[in-house]
């Protein structure tokens, strides 16, 4: 599958991955300072953004989306970074191919299983008659109905486009996420480790990473893995404290 991507800067490569119901956008803020000293690509992962849609949706093919992505743009080797969801592509893929990753950063996601918990959002975006809907803000109303949280629906509505007959549609495969969503909590497996350099970066009030829990598992498969916290940060830690994690970003890529 051909993934869509946009580039930005020079030097070496840096891939972003975002995370579920998100696309590249998410990352565009800290992505134009990275950039300013990398060339950083940020991907939409399949049945995600701009990206083709699919019925299959799982790790394992979202790894090898990303292998071909990396042989068109002729990339031997990149650091990898990503979010959520997108780390967990981001170690799967570091796993699997270890020769093209030169160092892994995983954003507040262990490669330990996650139950379910994704299905309110998907209620919400489904209780939205998405065609029949004029204004962004009737779309914003459906929504609190069930998400109180307005920086949940303002993410979400990042997905939100009008089509060429000047109907809103959701840019994400609602459809194809709902039906593999057991695939998203999957434990991350592998019979050999990854040596290189990794950085886990967790937000403090999330509870993703659970350092008493997940520190050994990290170990086991990241033997090189360092885990930071950033303070007053949730789990969309990169929204929450941006500067902070340019500055852990950029001292891990030194």
């Amino acid at each position: 599958m051909k993934l869509h991507f946009r580039e930005m800067g020079t030097g070496s490569p840096l891939v972003i991955l975002h995370g579920l119901f998100g696309l590249s956008d998410n990352w565009q803020t800290l992505a134009k300072y990275l950039s300013q000293q990398y060339r950083v690509f940020l991907v939409d992962l399949r049945n995600h953004g701009r990206s083709p849609h699919s019925t299959e949706f799982n790790y394992n093919l979202m790894a090898e989306d990303l292998h071909t992505f990396m042989q068109d743009q002729q990339l031997t080797e990149a650091a990898i970074m990503g979010h959520s969801m997108g780390g967990k592509v981001a170690m799967e893929f570091a796993l699997t191919y270890p020769h093209m990753v030169t160092r892994l950063i995983v954003v507040d996601i262990a490669p330990r299983a996650y139950p379910v918990h994704h299905q309110d959002i998907i209620n919400a975006l489904n209780s939205v008659n998405i065609a029949g809907v004029k204004t962004r803000g009737e779309i914003d109303q459906a929504l609190a109905q069930y998400i109180p949280e307005e920086e949940v629906r303002l993410f979400l509505s990042k997905n939100l486009y009008r089509t060429e007959d000047n109907t809103f549609a959701w840019r994400m495969n609602l459809a194809s996420i709902e039906a593999n969503i057991e695939e998203v909590g999957k434990e991350t497996q592998s019979e050999t480790a990854f040596s290189k350099p990794v950085l886990f970066i967790k937000g403090a009030r999330s509870g993703y990473i659970k350092p008493q829990y997940d520190t050994e598992p990290i170990q086991k498969l990241f033997p090189a893995a360092q885990i930071k916290t950033v303070e007053n940060a949730g789990h969309w830690v990169h929204a929450e404290a941006p500067q902070e994690v340019f500055n852990l970003v950029t001292e891990f890529l030194k």
